[in-house]
């Protein structure tokens, strides 16, 4: 099942817009012009015993690698290749989204969320950085558990 059908199998409201391709987060503000919700930025993380993390944290905010390491009691995070976001998660740099972890069909990727991004309508790739789609936060946490990943708010 694709992105779309789940999201429709799920009832999931949402608004998508196609832009030119973003990169960074300071490009991707200026597609907020044209859609409304609230902008994060995501990181794929890794440990060195092989356990992927997905970060997603308000767009303006620092992302403090040691506290997400404590807090999931993982030791020394690094940021994953593409090669391991293309094999997990299905898409390149540029593109990573939470809603990438329909394609992480054998669960591993776990996903930690900023407790500031509750109760917002966020802003998320959808799985291409050509397409940006606005879904409530709740939304996000309904097709979370719909695909069986584990997450955390922090």
């Amino acid at each position: 099942m694709d992105l779309y059908e789940t999201l429709n199998k799920l009832n999931i409201d949402y608004i998508e817009i196609n832009h030119e391709p973003v990169f960074t987060v300071l490009e991707a503000k200026k597609i907020k012009e044209k859609i409304n919700g609230f902008g994060i930025k995501n990181l794929f993380l890794k440990n060195n015993k092989g356990k992927y993390f997905l970060v997603l944290l308000p767009e303006d905010k620092r992302a403090n690698i040691k506290e997400v390491s404590a807090l999931v009691n993982s030791g020394h995070l690094s940021f994953a290749s593409p090669i391991e976001l293309q094999n997990i998660l299905g898409l390149t740099a540029g593109s990573v989204s939470p809603l990438g972890i329909i394609n992480d069909k054998k669960n591993i990727v776990f996903v930690i969320i900023d407790k500031d991004l509750k109760d917002k309508k966020i802003l998320v790739h959808s799985n291409i950085n050509t397409k940006t789609i606005a879904i409530e936060f709740t939304d996000l946490i309904k097709l979370l558990d719909y695909e069986n990943h584990n997450y955390l708010l922090m």
